[in-house]
Parts: C-alpha cells; sequence; structure tokens
C-alpha cells in the first residue's frame, strides 16, 4: 500500500498530546501532564519531567562500551539513529512507546556520542554495526524486538534483518530503503561514476579530510546545515565552501530548538566526527564481505516512511526504486509506503506526533 500524508501543519491531539512548543509529546489520557501547555515556563518544566525520566546506563556489547537511552517495560522497541544524530533524536518517540506499556531503548550507536569509538574505518563494518545491536539485544533479554530506525540506523537495521531476521518482531524503516548488494561494481565508485566526486559519501571517504573542513567551519555551523539541509537530492559537499559561507546565519527550524542543538553540540564537540565518519568509509568492505548475500530478499514485516522533500528520496532513481515495485521484489514482506508531504529527512524531530501514530500503529499488528 502506497499512502502520502500531509504534514505541513502541526495537529494537537487534545488529552493525549503535551504541546511543548514547537515539541509534541505523547501521554497516556489519564495522565497528570495531559493538557495542553503553551507557556515558555510550564514547557521548560515538562519538558525536564521528560528527559529526566529516560533513564541512561552503558552497556558491554561486542567488545564496546555502548551508552543507551530506556524507558517503560514490556516489549522492547530498539531506536537506531543516523547521521549526524544521537540516541536524542528519539526523545519524543520514547515517551510515547513507554506510555503505551513498551520498554523503549535508543543508543548512541558505535562512534557516535558517550558510545565507545574506534579509530579505524575497519572497524565499522555491517558485520560490527549489526554484532553491537544482537549483543545489545541479547542484553536485554534476546527476545525479538521492534525495530525503529532512520538513516545510518536505517541502513544497520537492513543488515540486522538480512543477518538476524530472528531478532526483528517488525521493522519501522524511515528514509533509507533497503538498497540490494549490485555484485557488477563497488559503491563509491559506482556512485562517484553517477554523481560526481562533490557527493557527500564520496567526500566522506579520505580519512582527516572531512574532519578538518568541519573543523574550519566549526561544529554549530556544520549541524545546522546538515540538520535543515533542504534541497533536492543527491546532497553534495563541494570542496569549495562545502557547508556554504562560514559567517552565513542559519536559522534553526521550528522542530528544533537551541536546548537541542546544543546536546548535539556537546556530544559531537567532545567525540569528533571521525566515528560517524567511518560507516561511509566501510562502505567498500561491507560490498566485499557481503557477497554471499547478493540477491538475498529481506523477510520482515516492514513498513517505510519517507519524507517527500528528503534529499535521499528526491535523489534520481530512488523513488522508481521505492514506488515501482523493485523495493517491493527485494523486500517481500513490505506492508506499507508512507510519503510524508512537506517533509525532510529527520522525521522523528520534524513531525514527532505522526511518527508515533506510524510506529504505534504498526507494531501493535505483530
Amino acid at each position: 500500500m502506497y499512502l502520502r500524508v500531509n504534514c505541513t501543519s502541526h495537529v494537537s491531539y487534545s488529552r493525549h498530546v503535551i504541546l511543548i512548543s514547537p515539541i509534541y509529546f505523547w501521554t497516556h489520557p489519564t495522565s497528570p501532564y495531559s493538557l495542553i501547555i503553551t507557556t515558555s515556563v510550564a514547557s521548560i518544566r515538562v519538558c525536564k519531567y521528560v528527559m529526566e525520566s529516560i533513564q541512561h546506563r552503558t552497556v558491554n556489547v561486542n567488545g564496546i562500551n555502548m551508552h543507551i537511552a530506556e524507558k517503560g517495560s514490556g516489549p522492547v522497541v530498539l531506536f537506531l539513529h543516523g547521521f549526524p544524530e544521537l540516541w536524542y533524536t528519539w526523545r519524543h518517540q520514547i515517551q510515547a512507546v513507554a506510555d503505551r506499556g513498551y520498554h523503549a531503548v535508543a543508543p548512541d550507536l558505535r562512534g557516535y556520542g558517550d558510545t565507545d569509538a574506534p579509530p579505524s574505518p575497519t572497524s565499522y563494518t555491517c558485520f560490527h554495526l549489526v554484532g553491537d545491536v544482537v549483543a545489545l539485544i541479547d542484553s536485554l533479554g534476546g527476545d525479538p524486538v521492534y525495530l525503529v530506525a532512520t538513516d545510518w540506523g536505517a541502513m544497520v537495521g537492513w543488515h540486522l534483518c538480512m543477518f538476524r531476521p530472528d531478532k526483528v518482531k517488525a521493522y519501522v524503516c524511515m528514509s533509507v530503503a533497503y538498497t540490494p548488494r549490485q555484485p557488477s561494481k563497488k559503491p563509491v565508485e559506482a556512485l562517484k561514476t553517477v554523481f560526481g566526486d562533490d557527493l557527500y559519501i564520496c567526500r566522506f571517504q579520505e580519512p582527516g579530510v572531512m574532519e578538518a573542513e568541519i573543523e574550519s567551519y566549526g561544529t554549530e555551523h556544520v549541524l545546522k546545515r546538515i540538520l535543515t539541509e533542504s534541497r533536492p537530492g543527491p546532497l553534495r559537499f563541494p570542496k569549495s565552501e562545502p557547508f556554504g559561507p562560514k559567517n552565513s546565519p542559519c536559522p534553526l527550524p521550528q522542530w528544533l530548538t537551541q536546548e537541542d542543538l546544543n546536546y548535539n553540540l556537546q556530544k559531537f564537540q567532545q567525540k569528533g566526527f571521525t566515528g560517524p565518519l567511518n560507516y561511509y568509509r566501510a562502505l567498500d568492505l561491507n560490498w566485499e564481505l557481503t557477497a554471499p548475500w547478493t540477491g538475498v530478499k529481506i523477510r520482515v514485516p516492514v513498513i517505510f516512511v519517507v519524507g517527500d522533500k528528503d534529499p535521499l528520496y528526491t535523489t534520481p532513481g530512488t523513488k522508481t526504486y521505492v514506488q515501482g515495485g523493485g523495493f517491493k521484489n527485494d523486500v517481500p514482506l513490505l506492508q506499507q509506503i508512507v510519503v510524508l508531504e512537506g517533509a525532510g529527512h529527520f522525521l522523528s524531530q520534524e513531525n514527532p506526533e505522526k511518527i508515533n501514530d506510524i510506529v504505534l500503529d504498526f507494531i501493535k499488528n505483530f
């Protein structure tokens, strides 16, 4: 099924939503916090309550220490973030699923935030990343989880469904559709041939180069530019001013507060970008390692959610694959495709109440 949803305006769901301008949180109708709050002081208090109610701990998985944020009890809903994000990207969803009787778990993935960051790109293969997630699932009891993932987290999710479908009940995938292995050419070379050297993936390949460019701009400027990117794809970072003029203003969108940005800023200033960039630097190695899985089908129930303004979705070839039958052929248990009109790449933050609804409505069926 193919569904388009209009996201040009935000809707409050009466007693079921706390409005923390401009952020929404889902609550039980009986919760003492089930009211519309519009004053800035009250908003800050409720936001603080929600954030402080999320528990944090470190788990040893696959030879690294992984930080996780969690809340609630019941079946596990595992959230995997993308680039350049952290567990924090799921702050709205953690509250929503916990209030509905699930155990929400959102890690900082390998290389990010308060999780260990091995320095070598060879430590970021799909086997390392899936190994981290499987070990985390086992530490939570080992039962299959409901998986919710976006961007690079979605890539890890596809590999998890490929290697260990027994660990996934159902998969809510955002922004990044399944990409079947093409045996004729390595992915970075293939992308460079089609889209040129300035494609972001190609620009991320040389160790130290992009890190130096990010440092020259400053972490805050770079995060703002990436998080607010809305130009049609493919996403390019030219060698001349990859993130725009250095002193140009970059206002935050309604869905991202300065406080939200500051949380991410602090973590990326502490950890740097080498770990996150190493995901891209391992792409060709992943291609080599996954040769035995060429042509494999993904046999996990999936719903795919994407914004119609997402630079990945607007990259030539993506819509044809997603809507033209190729995606369904590679993922036979694909249940639905939802295109959010007016939405970009960071759906869990841009449209939290809609994503909460989609996640909860989908996983209740499995």
